[in-house]
């Protein structure tokens, strides 16, 4: 039997839920205070069965020093509860964060990822984390978990949104 699963917007009623469900990775995820994901609410997505929540994506816009000649925005905390992995819940979370985000129209949407290969089925291929610098340094630098961002095992990805030169 399939399971009824619904992705929607999150609400200020599913923090306590998400926040859980991200404190759960611990090792894979950077921990997001409850008040940080009440205050971003806007920019998660849950996907819930029976009116639990199962999975949570988020998204974060990148500032850039200057004209935005070409934002990126970040897609994190993508977390699937244990029993449902490899079941396509963290599939339709991305898929439906990379809608909410082409809206902004950005240059890129990006992740660092243990997962590369769930990534490049999404449509995205890995970068040198020397090209994400605003990202770098608006949270990689704050992290407490590695020495470097550049020695960080995690995987640098983007997924490309500007329009090609034959107008694709």
């Amino acid at each position: 039997m399939k399971k009824m699963l619904t992705v929607r917007n999150a609400g200020f009623a599913d923090a306590e839920g998400v926040y859980a469900l991200i404190k759960a990775y611990p090792r894979e995820l950077l921990p997001r205070p409850l008040s940080d994901i009440v205050q971003n609410v806007d920019r998660f997505l849950v996907c819930e069965e029976k009116g639990a929540i199962v999975g949570t994506v988020a998204w974060s816009i990148l500032p850039e020093i200057g004209h935005a000649s070409s934002p990126s925005v970040e897609i994190k905390s993508l977390a699937v509860k244990k029993s449902l992995r490899r079941h396509g819940v963290g599939s339709r979370l991305v898929k439906a964060a990379i809608e909410r985000v082409k809206i902004l129209r950005p240059a890129q949407i990006i992740v660092l990822t243990f997962t590369p290969d769930f990534f490049r089925k999404m449509g995205f291929h890995e970068v040198p984390k020397a090209t994400l610098m605003h990202k770098l340094y608006m949270g990689c630098i704050n992290c407490a978990k590695y020495d470097s961002p550049f020695t960080c095992p995690e995987v640098a990805m983007a997924m490309d949104l500007r329009p090609s030169a034959d107008g694709a």
